[in-house]
């Protein structure tokens, strides 16, 4: 438990002033008691299943500090998210994001939602948990995603409320984060002159830890490059870390 609170902390308190939402990504380890811990610490969280958010919420953990991630997401597990008054869909697809909207409007709800944006970064890990290139399956392109946007601003049914990006696991370099983040900003920008404007900017997690000879990123560093990057922007920062909150612990 200690392990576990000093790694929320660290990564937690790294970004000062700035705000920033740090969400727990449950599929690292969705124990309850861990949850729990995490909820206390002040956490928000990840999931990408129903299952994921009847824990969290058994946790005592908030839906409103969830965002929603994921390919597989099947009719009830939106609806059950939307009741629960679910923080953020990340959505993967045009054709989710048509779903999700649907659903929303069936309910009389509005469904608060960022797209995954793949900016084509590799990111230096490993072939098979590599998922920021233009290759993998995750997220759409930045031209896709801006037709997307466009689109979910005619819908009532949905509020736009941030956009998103994770570009892989274990990694352990700096520089394929800044490339994401550069291209998740210019694509912010361009949706800017278009009238569409973000709360926060998702990064996904994907930071590595140490299993026999890597070298971790340095927390501090990495926020700092990040903050310097984000400076006189208004928008928050929402981070995704699993691996590095347990798998010391």
């Amino acid at each position: 438990e200690d392990m576990i609170t000093r790694a929320y902390q660290s990564f937690s308190a790294a970004f000062g002033n700035h705000p920033t939402d740090v969400c727990y990504a449950v599929k690292a380890n969705s124990n309850i008691a861990i949850l729990q811990c995490l909820a206390e610490l002040g956490a928000g969280f990840d999931i990408v299943s129903g299952g994921e958010l009847s824990r969290i919420i058994k946790a005592g953990g908030s839906p409103q500090r969830t965002v929603f991630s994921g390919v597989g997401k099947q009719d009830w597990e939106i609806e059950f998210a939307l009741k629960e008054d679910i923080g953020c869909f990340n959505v993967e697809s045009a054709s989710e994001l048509n779903r999700i909207a649907k659903i929303a409007e069936r309910l009389d709800l509005v469904a608060p939602i960022s797209i995954r944006v793949n900016p084509d970064v590799d990111p230096k890990t490993g072939p098979y948990i590599s998922t920021g290139l233009k290759e993998n399956k995750f997220g759409v392109s930045a031209i896709q995603a801006m037709d997307m946007y466009v689109r979910a601003a005619t819908l009532s049914s949905l509020n736009i409320v941030g956009i998103d990006c994770h570009i892989g696991s274990q990694i352990t370099q700096l520089e394929p984060f800044l490339e994401a983040l550069t291209a998740i900003l210019s694509l912010c920008d361009e949706l800017k002159r278009a009238n569409i404007t973000l709360q926060h900017i998702d990064l996904g997690g994907g930071i590595g830890v140490r299993y026999k000879d890597e070298q971790p990123l340095d927390i501090d560093e990495f926020a700092g490059a990040i903050l310097q990057a984000m400076s006189g922007r208004s928008e928050s920062l929402m981070f995704e870390p699993g691996r590095m909150i347990v798998a010391n612990a």
